[in-house]
């Protein structure tokens, strides 16, 4: 007999899973030491285990497999970021240098994916845009904690959180850039650390306490 209680797979099921095992062959290939520009969708095909035609009823084309991959990325490590904050339990500058640890680590997993992001993007406006629409982001919400913490006084008056938010954020993702492409994450913490102090002294200018 049936169960009642399991419901079939759906299309909607089925689809997420087939773009999830597209995605993760993707990212597979690019720690092979293959470029994006050189990835062709026959061979994203044939390593899903796929055809083309199937490819192509998931994807526009290997852009809209950036943008998508890309988006995941960026939302994984907004969500380490967005956790910490100021007065939070695990707030502080301690707290602080820890989530910016933890976003490099994270970063540092995806380094492959990372590294074609950057590359398609200097010639992509597509993948260039959605990438600096997801920065947006993280501005967006570091301007409210600014603003929360001008507010509470805890924050000189002086300080304009809309430009401090893109200095930490468009500064810290540069430093955050290199340091997963040039490094082998043996100082990860001590970066980490450095970029904590930076963000934590320009804005509150005074010692952690």
């Amino acid at each position: 007999m049936p169960s009642t209680t399991r419901r079939p797979s759906s299309a909607a099921d089925r689809r997420a899973a087939l773009e999830k095992r597209i995605l993760a062959v993707i990212e597979e290939c690019l720690r092979g030491g293959v470029t994006y520009t050189e990835l062709s969708v026959e061979q994203i095909a044939h390593a899903a285990g796929i055809s083309r035609s199937t490819f192509y009823l998931y994807f526009r084309d290997k852009v809209d497999v950036l943008l998508r991959l890309s988006g995941s990325l960026k939302k994984e490590s907004y969500a380490i970021t967005v956790s910490w904050r100021p007065t939070g339990p695990d707030g502080g500058l301690d707290g602080l240098a820890r989530t910016y640890e933890l976003i490099l680590r994270h970063y540092r997993e995806h380094a492959a994916l990372l590294a074609a992001i950057n590359e398609v993007a200097a010639y992509d406006p597509l993948v260039r845009e959605a990438w600096t629409a997801d920065q947006d982001r993280f501005i967006d919400n570091l301007v409210t904690v600014l603003q929360e913490e001008q507010r509470a006084g805890r924050t000189p008056a002086d300080i304009d959180p809309e430009l401090a938010a893109k200095v930490i954020v468009q500064g810290g993702g540069q430093v955050i850039a290199q340091q997963v492409a040039g490094g082998d994450g043996s100082d990860d913490a001590v970066v980490a650390r450095e970029l904590a102090r930076g963000y934590w002294y320009g804005v509150y200018r005074r010692p952690a306490g």
